[in-house]
């Protein structure tokens, strides 16, 4: 009787391999969706855990209950100002940090 080996990847080998390695336009693109995505998420959670539907919401943002929704699927499509909006909203605390030419600025 043979033994076959089934040979294992890591999860990084696999983005390598079919979305691109890190620093190529695919893979960035693919990140930055990905953090978009949970973005939406978080909102969505934290809407949820204060009891709000998306219209309450958007009454307390400012916007239709469409943009809620939109956000809520994908954060892609928001300005960082309705993001923000939204967090205050939601009474959590927001941190963004950016780096340029090895200087860190915090937003928010």
């Amino acid at each position: 009787m043979t033994t076959r080996r089934i040979k294992t990847r890591s999860l990084a080998e696999m983005k390598d391999k079919y979305i691109g390695k890190v620093g190529t336009k695919e893979r960035e693109e693919y990140e930055y969706e990905l953090r978009m995505d949970l973005l939406g998420k978080m909102i969505k959670s934290a809407r949820l855990e204060r009891n709000l539907t998306q219209e309450e919401l958007g009454q307390l943002v400012g916007v239709q209950k469409a943009q809620i929704s939109k956000l809520e699927r994908s954060a892609n499509s928001a300005t960082i100002d309705t993001i923000i909006k939204v967090f205050k909203a939601l009474k959590a605390e927001i941190n963004f940090n950016v780096k340029i030419e090895d200087v860190f600025v915090q937003l928010a």
